[in-house]
């Protein structure tokens, strides 16, 4: 896995509920941008889920 990957994975474990990608792009430091297609390529891994719209949390 990417580092990128790791931190995105990290900043939404730390957060504890389920986040926006411009939350997590704020405390990882990443862009936007990039976080929206980290999130796509976790979510095709089925490492994240989507508990309600445009809110993100990693799979238990």
């Amino acid at each position: 896995m990417a580092e990128k990957s790791k931190t995105v994975l990290a900043a939404m474990k730390d957060a504890g509920k389920p986040v926006k990608a411009g939350e997590i792009s704020a405390a990882a430091g990443i862009d936007p941008k990039e976080v929206a297609k980290i999130i796509d390529a976790l979510k095709k891994e089925g490492k994240v889920t989507s508990p309600k719209r445009c809110y993100w949390e990693p799979c238990t």
